[in-house]
């Protein structure tokens, strides 16, 4: 009788131990599921029901009501940009601004807020208007040179054909129609994804092509592509998330952290400032316009915190520091050198949060590329100063080192130096190149987070290397001249560029008008220069026709 009872007993035990596995096997499957069964919805959860949710998953005891009180008490930690109160369409513009759930009453102090130029925003971006305008003068319809193997970031066998069955998720090849395909079902070169398609036009002259189709393309897959994983960037000071997408494309997301209107305050040094998403959106439109063309394809997007970050991330230290706000929206802060804290959480509305996507460049392991020091880099100390700043002749020893006394890197410098201050940019420390080209190539015009802070004050600092040196491309010269013209005023253009964007308003009027006045001081600068130094000293002549297409080196004399 013992021995059956003992039977039974230990029988009892097994099967609670059994029910207990199953129960933490459906536990540790629930997000899963959940994820793959919501992976075609992006729109964000109720406020209420994220509280229960994150219970089930087992929410990290340590987020304490001292650390939501802790929170609530930082002013700017809930604010969030008008453009997250409105649902994103897949539509055109007039489309999304129908959808917006703010009430009209709000809709009516935005348009005060963020008044830009009406026949710009009415139409645009329609044939006839001052972009086009632009973008069809001569001095946007020059061509580069004949480009060699030597020439090309990358060469592509086109006669290479890619079997579609042979990657593990075909998701990229889903949307094409049949005719994209050669007659064996094999994938020809013209149809790979667009972020390859950027990287295979990549050359010594330029990151991209004046009139390249694949650029707006690529635009929209950022912002339509579906996330499939996220990761936090190592390195850098504050928070910036990798993003993967459904194509194998990556980009790097900059949350929003300040509203449009907010300047940054006087006493903030230039290396403790907000990074600004909308900083990056409009640095790629500015670089564009400029026909740098240097600054990887940027775009706004509003992200679920919830669904497109929180639940298809694999980095533990990211997901560890979601939590719920005292206003019930959903918030994370993750890991940085600065600004990553509960004081300085990233909140949505509940659980929508708006930011920039950077395309990614091509791997290093593929395309090698080179970090120099900028010449004009600043002290980043309290009191120190640079050399540069205490030494008027500096340029002439900047002059005399590779690879500033040969070639045109010393007059790509100027162009950054134009760019960084039509911007209000004090950040650019470093820079890189693509190390196939050497010293013959373009800068890239990487982070420009820290540019559109105040639209008040123009930091002439940023334009000493100009002063110093006076030297300039004919080419940006001829540009900036057009730029300041009525028929083609900058900040118009500008505005009707930003307008496409799907965060439209991207700049607030102040800031396109700030562009004008800086715009003008940079001609007066080097109108100075050529008054004093004469054209042919400081306008370096590199039209095609005038140089040939040899890549000659300018005299270090003249430099």
């Amino acid at each position: 009788m013992k021995m059956i009872l003992l039977r039974k007993f230990r029988v009892l035990i097994l099967m609670v131990f059994l029910i207990a596995c199953s129960l933490h096997i459906m536990i540790d499957l629930l997000p899963k599921l959940e994820r793959h069964g919501g992976s075609g919805c992006s729109c964000s959860h109720a406020p209420s029901e994220e509280p229960q949710s994150w219970g089930k998953q087992g929410w990290p005891n340590k987020h304490t009501l001292r650390i939501l009180q802790d929170f609530s008490n930082e002013p700017s930690s809930n604010v969030s940009s008008h453009s997250l109160e409105r649902v994103p369409a897949a539509g055109d513009r007039a489309q999304s601004q129908l959808r917006r759930l703010e009430p009209p009453g709000q809709r009516a102090d935005r348009k005060r807020q963020f008044i830009q130029d009406s026949a710009v925003t009415k139409n645009a971006p329609l044939t006839g208007s001052r972009l086009s305008a632009l973008f069809d003068h001569p001095l946007y319809r020059r061509s580069v040179p004949q480009l060699t193997d030597e020439d090309t970031l990358f060469n592509v066998n086109t006669d290479i054909r890619f079997d579609p069955k042979a990657a593990e998720d075909q998701a990229w090849t889903g949307d094409r129609k049949v005719d994209e395909f050669s007659p064996t079902g094999e994938l020809t070169a013209d149809s790979y994804p667009n972020w390859l398609r950027f990287h295979i036009g990549i050359n010594r002259y330029e990151l991209y092509s004046r009139h390249n189709p694949v650029i707006d393309a690529l635009l929209k897959d950022l912002v339509a592509q579906r996330i499939t994983s996220v990761a936090m960037k190592s390195g850098g000071t504050q928070l910036k998330l990798i993003m993967t997408f459904q194509n194998y494309g990556q980009a790097l997301f900059k949350p929003m952290k300040q509203t449009r209107e907010q300047e940054t305050p006087p006493d903030f040094f230039y290396f403790s400032d907000f990074e600004r998403h909308n900083a990056e959106i409009a640095a790629f439109h500015l670089d564009k316009i400029l026909d740098f063309r240097r600054v990887p394809p940027v775009t706004g997007r509003l992200v679920n915190m919830t669904k497109e970050i929180r639940d298809v991330t694999r980095d533990k230290k990211l997901w560890k520091t979601f939590f719920i706000s005292p206003a019930n929206n959903v918030c994370f802060y993750g890991e940085c050198s600065y600004y990553c804290s509960t004081e300085h959480a990233l909140c949505g509305k509940p659980d929508q949060i708006e930011g920039s996507l950077a395309a990614f460049l091509p791997d290093l392991a593929l395309a090698k590329r080179k970090t120099w020091r900028n010449p004009w880099r600043r002290s980043y100390h309290k009191r120190k100063k640079a050399e540069w700043e205490v030494d008027p002749d500096y340029c002439e020893e900047v002059k005399q080192t590779p690879p500033y006394d040969s070639g045109t890197r010393l007059l790509d410098i100027m162009d950054t130096t134009i760019f960084d201050f039509l911007m209000g940019n004090m950040d650019r420390h470093h820079y890189e190149t693509f190390e196939k080209f050497g010293n013959e190539t373009f800068i890239i015009h990487m982070d420009n987070g820290r540019g559109f802070g105040k639209h008040s004050h123009d930091e002439l600092s940023i334009l000493v290397p100009l002063v110093q040196c006076c030297r300039v491309k004919k080419s940006t010269y001829l540009r900036l001249q057009l730029l300041a013209k009525e028929e083609y005023k900058l900040s118009m253009v500008m505005a009707e560029s930003l307008v496409r964007d799907r965060l439209a308003p991207i700049l607030i009027q102040p800031h396109l008008d700030a562009l004008d006045r800086r715009l003008r001081q940079v001609l007066n600068v080097l109108s100075e220069c050529v008054e004093k130094e004469g054209y042919s000293s400081v306008v370096e002549d590199d039209l095609p026709g005038n140089r040939g297409t040899d890549r000659t080196h300018s005299a270090p004399g003249r430099r």
